[in-house]
């Protein structure tokens, strides 16, 4: 096996441009952790955030870019034995994805789904994760429950929708164009509002005839947070999982009282190696089965080679892109 590998670097943080390949040594599987030789990475906001300098990557994890991979198993520690050498997976990472080789938690590893191939395997690991325990992973009548997506044409986005629908839940989401919310309905959105040009509060209470929605996923913020809490229904849930406009604004507290709302939110990244197991388990007995029917897919916009990930990063920041934004390793 070579001891060097190419990985993208992003120097000491800036703009995309900043980004540029380098030689480095491989990393070695610690206690529970494989190698993976990378074939597919994906690229997310939280890459975009660490990049710019906005998000600092947790104690003890890499510190080259990217959360999700798709490759084949080369080495593992000895203490490893639900994986083999030359097993394909993917995986979500804690780092270091941007690169020819990349460590992972084997408990965070998870076979290819059947009918996928390595590209499509690695758009999955954070968008389902993320979506998946964040939204879906509690206790709901979801054949009874309204669901409202912000976002939607994101990787998150068209993740919750087709997981919504799935489930049998009446989904509704929110996007910045026609041709995104023309794509939103094409995947199973009941109703794309297009927040340019609509209130969405407005047109989530007309849809649900004034009753309002049950479930809101929203990673915008902002005076978004105001506006969910009006659109919730009685005994609603919002799921806060990023503030791309702010996480601070003032907020009427009264309708979390009259109509009993519950308000939570969470970030995936430093959650325990524990708890992100857990999370693979249960998307492994769910969620994996979807995938392999055909009732939720990736969707992937377009693949860089891995010495483009500036371009892919300069596409994410521009947000015209409609799904998963991928770097081709190998």
């Amino acid at each position: 096996m070579k001891t060097s590998m190419r990985y993208v670097d992003h120097g000491t943080g800036g703009s995309a441009a900043v980004l540029q390949i380098k030689e480095g040594p491989l990393p070695q599987p610690a206690s529970g952790e494989v190698l993976i030789a990378v074939h597919y990475a994906g690229v997310n906001r939280p890459d975009v955030f660490q990049r710019s300098g906005s998000y600092p990557p947790p104690p003890g994890a890499s510190a080259v870019l990217g959360l999700e991979v798709s490759g084949i198993i080369v080495a593992k520690a000895d203490d490893v034995t639900a994986w083999n050498i030359g097993d394909q997976v993917c995986a979500l990472t804690a780092g270091g994805g941007y690169a020819e080789y990349c460590t992972a938690p084997a408990l965070h590893c998870l076979p290819v789904p059947e009918g996928l191939d390595l590209l499509q395997a690695a758009a999955l690991p954070e968008n389902y994760f993320t979506v998946w325990t964040n939204v879906f992973d509690r206790e709901r009548p979801w054949k009874e429950q309204t669901l409202l997506i912000h976002g939607g044409s994101s990787g998150i986005g068209l993740t919750a929708i087709q997981l919504g629908k799935a489930l049998g839940a009446k989904v509704i989401t929110t996007v910045g164009n026609a041709a995104k919310a023309a794509f939103c309905t094409s995947i199973g959105a009941d109703l794309a509002i297009n927040y340019r040009e609509q209130d969405f509060v407005q047109e989530a209470l007309t849809f649900t005839g004034k009753r309002g929605v049950d479930v809101i996923l929203d990673m915008v913020g902002g005076d978004y947070i105001n506006k969910n809490i009006w659109t919730l229904a009685p005994h609603g849930l919002l799921v806060q999982i990023a503030f791309l406009q702010g996480s601070t604004t003032q907020i009427d507290a009264l309708p979390i009282m009259l109509k009993r709302l519950t308000i939570t939110g969470s970030t995936l990244r430093p959650r325990s190696i524990a708890e992100k197991a857990g999370i693979a388990r249960s998307l492994l007995k769910t969620v994996w089965p979807m995938l392999a029917s055909g009732s939720c897919k990736p969707v992937i916009h377009q693949v860089f080679p891995l010495a483009e990930a500036a371009q892919a990063h300069a596409l994410m920041e521009s947000s015209t892109h409609i799904g998963k934004i991928m770097l081709k390793v190998r």
